[in-house]
């Protein structure tokens, strides 16, 4: 391998990822950080070479050419790379300290801080380091000042950045520092970055502090992932995605980022590059059954509670997404002055689908909510009028087209997927009236609409020439989101209609291997197989689309895309295994949780999300029995 002073651009999925539940950082094979926004996900970057080698990067390596191997500290979100050079091995650990609250308590923390320790193994070598900050999406290039033992300060408009380490630096003319160290066996050097954003700098020592803040940070990490009930197939993977969850979350008010990362493209060189450092509600429902379902109750509440806050605030009309504060983000703008991953342009802060109308977020906010009752939640009355106005809302604009899931820029249609998850939000909500939970209803008028739907689905979005439901009514197309209807109680996996819908999309949408494109027309040609899809076949296959060995082996196969690390972007190549788009993408973490949880429940003998009991009609189209 290339020095890494060459800084050849890296592959997507040669990236991990570190963060402390309020923001991330993405570190490459080659011990580059690449990727940094600060203070939270959604903030402007400090290191940004992930989209642009001018635009800033921090990174320690071997000076001469190495072999690379990471992992993560089991049960953790602590990364280790591995380097492996002719003269000696490397060690280098990364993370965003986290601590309990009780550790809180007795010492004074950073606010916003990265360590990494780099440690000589075996033989000798050189090490270098370079620290390249460019704030605001490197459009500031800021003088770095030297104040001795407290460390370089770097002023920005995100706080003051402080950087110490006991390697020794230079300032070069150009607002970088460097290091370069002969490192021998067993010794080690740290290095401690931080912002100071809302309170006063806190600088920690270094040495026996940095290493007690690794410990507490691994004992933090592994506290939580013990209480994981999973106990089914791939484990690894299992528990790899709940962190990855876990990390996405933003501590200070339980949302969740769709992903840490803007602009990576789903097609390389092209211009389906978005920014997903929001939260969308689309992944509601998924989101909160996989925390659920993993015993993570607590996230599992907090981020309904965020979720009730957000829609309270622009019922009955809801935006599809919200930043981590449930507040409209930022209009979306183009950062034209950065080259984009690999010359995929344009690069983009913000997302513009914010003003798109989803019907289908209705469905997610309910069948969330529902969870959540079904937990043990319950509602103040304020809560259950506000769900009560949803339902009404669906009432009166579930005939209405709409963007759908995919957020195409192509205008609206009237999506199978969307007006499914209308019935999927009044069902919902007339359950919940039935059980005592939902109080004042219209609950005729829900129930009229839920049906009418229900005829309106079976009866437009049934393309009989095709043998299959269709991504439209009275269309001719397919789309991978019709897996989930059994997934949502409006069809059994097993009905006649399903099989054949689940075959026709295995024929058309198929990439091989089990990958599925989530369609194939409009802006789809050149992108990759929908990561999440997939993972929703295997799940169809567990709901009782297939046997239970067959949603294994499926599951198994789709579970070895993930890289090294067990990290999943938005899309896979066929062609390569490649990632493409936003990394990692919590969408695609939920989709294998779940999947996993519903392959656990087939192969205990349990029936896989058994939230309604189904009776098949004659045209083979799943019918609810509601005693």
């Amino acid at each position: 391998m290339a020095p890494p002073a060459r800084h050849r651009a890296q592959a997507i999925q040669d990236y991990g990822v570190i963060g402390d539940c309020r923001a991330a950082a993405l570190v490459s094979r080659t011990g580059s950080i690449d990727w940094l926004c600060w203070p939270r996900f959604d903030s402007p970057s400090i290191f940004a070479a992930l989209l642009d080698n001018d635009a800033g990067r921090w990174s320690i390596a071997p000076r001469a050419p190495f072999r690379s191997e990471r992992r993560y500290l089991e049960g953790t979100n602590v990364l280790e790379t591995r380097f492996l050079t002719d003269t000696g091995t490397v060690v280098l650990t990364d993370l965003m300290p986290v601590a309990s609250e009780e550790d809180k308590r007795r010492h004074t923390f950073p606010g916003h801080e990265i360590v990494r320790m780099v440690r000589c193994e075996r033989g000798e070598a050189d090490v270098h380091m370079t620290f390249v900050p460019r704030p605001e999406y490197a459009r500031r290039s800021p003088r770095i000042r030297d104040a001795g033992t407290l460390g370089l300060r770097i002023e920005t408009p995100s706080g003051l950045l402080v950087l110490r380490t006991d390697m020794p630096l230079e300032i070069s003319d150009h607002d970088e520092a460097r290091s370069r160290i002969r490192l021998r066996a067993g010794e080690v050097r740290y290095c401690s970055l931080t912002l100071a954003d809302e309170q006063p700098a806190v600088v920690p020592p270094l040495g026996r502090w940095t290493q007690d803040t690794i410990k507490r940070s691994v004992a933090w990490w592994r506290d939580w992932t013990a209480q994981l009930t999973y106990d089914g197939p791939e484990r690894d993977a299992v528990v790899r995605s709940a962190l990855v969850l876990k990390l996405l979350v933003y501590a200070p008010s339980g949302a969740i980022v769709a992903a840490p990362t803007t602009s990576l493209p789903e097609r390389v060189g092209g211009g389906l590059n978005w920014d997903y450092r929001f939260c969308w509600l689309r992944d509601a429902s998924m989101t909160v059954r996989a925390l659920f379902g993993l015993g993570y109750t607590q996230e599992a509440e907090a981020f309904v509670s965020w979720l009730l806050h957000s829609t309270r605030l622009t019922r009955p009309k809801l935006r599809i997404l919200y930043d981590v504060y449930g507040n409209l983000p930022k209009a979306e703008r183009i950062l034209d002055h950065l080259a984009g991953y690999r010359g995929s342009r344009p690069v983009r802060a913000g997302n513009g689908a914010s003003d798109q109308v989803q019907l289908d977020v209705y469905g997610e906010v309910v069948d969330a909510v529902s969870y959540f009752v079904h937990e043990g939640g319950t509602f103040d009355r304020e809560t259950q009028r506000m769900l009560s106005t949803f339902g009404e809302y669906v009432c009166r604009n579930w005939q209405q087209p709409d963007h759908g899931i995919w957020e195409p820029r192509s205008g609206k249609a009237h999506h199978t997927h969307s007006r499914v998850l209308c019935w999927t939000a009044l069902d919902c909500l007339l359950t919940l009236h039935a059980g005592g939970h939902l109080a004042g209803i219209p609950a005729r008028m829900f129930e009229r609409n839920r049906e009418s739907i229900r005829r309106d689905v079976e009866q437009r979005a049934w393309n009989a020439q095709l043998g299959s439901y269709a991504a439209t009514l009275d269309g001719g197309d397919l789309d991978a989101s019709l897996l989930l209807l059994p997934w949502y109680g409006f069809a059994e996996a097993s009905s006649s209609r399903m099989k054949q819908t689940a075959v026709r999309i295995k024929e058309q949408l198929g990439a091989g291997d089990g990958l599925l494109y989530r369609y194939r027309t409009g802006e789809s040609p050149g992108e990759g197989a929908f990561s999440v899809c997939g993972f929703w076949g295997a799940e169809y296959l567990a709901l009782g689309g297939g046997t239970a060995e067959e949603a294994r082996r499926l599951f198994e196969r789709l579970v070895a895309y993930g890289n090294d690390v067990g990290l999943f972007a938005e899309e896979i190549d066929p062609a390569t295994g490649d990632a493409l788009g936003n990394f990692p993408q919590a969408f695609t973490h939920i989709g294998l949780i779940n999947a996993a949880l519903s392959l656990q429940q087939r192969l205990e003998g349990r029936r896989p999300r058994a939230r309604r009991t189904f009776s098949p009609d004659a045209a083979g189209a799943g019918q609810p029995v509601h005693p």
